[in-house]
């Protein structure tokens, strides 16, 4: 009642916002906290200009989505939400602080098919790239931003492909700055492999990206996740061209059928990682040339033993 009846007044939704945070450690306020939702967003967008509120604001909906997540509650994130927060972002899109915040929140609100569609019909992806091109040093900012445009480019939906295209050079800049952080990586190859199965990457994309998805296949053997999503990438750039197979196994810092090798010997018990492997030498056999290397590092051994270790799948 109070935040309905001072709505105007930016200082009493300021206090509001930060007694409401007070009660975000104990677990079971979550209900009560669900229903201020609404007025929390109502709050950030009437009063959009105050940097410090917005900052109070996104902080406090990041804890109750979290909340909510971990315990397996629904929130209903219609199109007033992610407009609320796209506004949020362009009235303060110099803010590296706030703008990792909110980045984090799509993200997380983004898992939502529902909001992922909402997010497609504000036009968020523009606004995506344009924070990744000013923050490409910020590995939060990159790992969020990423997160989203893997929701909206694995979309069922038709998102714009010019759009789409022009977020290729960007995701690749992010895996170029972020070789090491494997967090990051995984984000943005999600995203790339998401990219590469919409047809969004012209054919002078396609060995460079094939080189730099080597890359990070080498930087970060150990992350599981990471090994398949960078396996499915590189089977999807396979699959449109010989182009990305000849880098793939003459590449200057070694064969990509080394990296494979050592993939399987890594993670050999994991079903989802073998499988990616799996795929990834299917669109390698469609080669001649690339079935003759595969032929001379004894690639049939490695089949035989994957065969045996799961030959019911």
């Amino acid at each position: 009642e109070f935040m309905q009846a001072f709505w105007d007044i930016e200082e009493a939704q300021a206090k509001a916002i930060q007694h409401l945070a007070s009660f975000v450690r104990d677990k079971s306020a979550l209900p009560y906290l669900l229903t201020f939702t609404e007025l929390i967003i109502f709050a950030m967008k009437t009063h959009v200009d105050s940097l410090e509120l917005q900052v109070d604001g996104c902080s406090l909906l990041l804890e109750i989505l979290s909340q909510a997540l971990e315990q397996d509650v629904v929130m209903a994130l219609d199109e007033n939400v992610t407009g609320s927060l796209l506004e949020t972002v362009r009235k303060h899109s110099e803010n590296e602080e706030l703008l990792s915040l909110v980045c984090t929140l799509l993200m997380m609100i983004s898992a939502s098919e529902v909001a992922a569609e909402n997010l497609r019909k504000v036009g968020v992806i523009p606004d995506l790239l344009s924070i990744l091109r000013n923050f490409l040093h910020n590995e939060k900012i990159c790992l969020s931003c990423c997160g989203v445009l893997w929701s909206l480019a694995a979309s069922e939906n038709n998102v714009d492909q010019a759009l789409l295209k022009s977020a290729v050079p960007v995701t690749s800049a992010v895996l170029q700055e972020h070789l090491q952080n494997g967090a990051v990586t995984e984000s943005a190859c999600s995203a790339l492999w998401a990219l590469s199965l919409q047809g969004c990457l012209t054919e002078n994309e396609y060995e460079p990206t094939t080189v730099l998805l080597l890359d990070v296949f080498r930087m970060n053997p150990e992350r599981p996740v990471l090994v398949k999503n960078t396996c499915l990438a590189l089977a999807s750039l396979l699959r449109l061209s010989e182009i990305p197979a000849l880098r793939f196994i003459t590449d200057s810092k070694g064969s990509g059928i080394n990296l494979i090798k050592d993939a399987y010997h890594l993670h050999y018990d994991d079903p989802a990682v073998v499988e990616s492997i799996c795929v990834l030498i299917n669109e390698m056999a469609q080669y001649d040339d690339v079935v003759l290397d595969m032929l001379s590092q004894k690639m049939e051994e490695l089949l035989s033993e994957i065969k045996s270790w799961f030959p019911s799948s």
